[in-house]
């Protein structure tokens, strides 16, 4: 029995050693492709409102047109907006939502969009939306500046440095956004809903504490919802 014991023992370590390699570049892998995706993204973004600046500041003087993608007084301070921090965008898909087989933040995939804060004197006035066109990242979207505004804040109160610990999640069959937020001692998720879900939902953040919600207060608001939303389609 101890020989068995042994032999079953150096097998196992025999096969850590060989699959460790292997998990290490799948890990590496998945690293580098975030941070290709991280890159390209920030390229395209601080390219693309470099070319919206010009054309504004060039073809508006004076007051921002009613309708304005951005919240700035006048068209000119574009000048001196910036391209701030940006983040990838997840969801869940609605299916998995309504059957409610797993927690919340296993049911979380990424989107492949990307939306960056634009700041005016380190302000925020809208956010920009970045996709992949025909392979090609590219800004389809300016706006939301509501959001903006209100993700800033978020992100502040509850963001690491790195904002490693935190996720910004879009339901958009119940037209919600909330900013979802790791802890740093237990890694268990909770979520602050933003200005979209708060109306959509009718969610507040919870008064005591860090104003945070579980996943059980927002699942059966958000089936409902999704569930409304998807009957109204068909």
């Amino acid at each position: 029995m101890p020989r068995i014991s042994i032999l079953l023992g150096l097998a196992a370590a025999s096969c850590l050693a060989l699959s460790s390699p292997a998990l290490y570049a799948q890990a590496a892998q998945i690293s580098a492709s975030a941070q290709s995706q991280r890159d390209g993204a920030a390229s395209a973004v601080r390219r693309d409102f470099a070319q919206f600046v010009q054309y504004q500041v060039q073809n508006h003087a004076g007051s921002a047109p009613q309708g304005f993608p951005l919240e700035v007084a006048d068209v000119q301070d574009l000048k001196d907006a910036r391209i701030s921090y940006g983040f990838p965008v997840y969801t869940i898909d609605p299916t998995d939502l309504l059957a409610g087989r797993r927690e919340m933040k296993a049911m979380t995939r990424p989107t492949g969009i990307w939306r960056f804060v634009i700041t005016l004197h380190d302000q925020p006035i809208g956010l920009a939306t970045v996709e992949q066109v025909n392979g090609k990242w590219e800004t389809v979207a300016y706006g939301a500046s509501v959001m903006a505004k209100d993700l800033d804040a978020a992100m502040g109160a509850y963001a690491n440095a790195e904002r490693s610990n935190v996720r910004v999640l879009r339901i958009y069959q119940a037209q919600s956004d909330f900013l979802e937020v790791s802890s740093a001692q237990n890694g268990a998720v909770r979520f602050a809903p933003l200005h979209s879900a708060r109306q959509s939902l009718l969610l507040q953040r919870k008064g005591a504490g860090d104003g945070l919600l579980d996943a059980s207060d927002l699942l059966e608001p958000l089936r409902v919802a999704v569930k409304k939303n998807l009957d109204n389609t068909r």
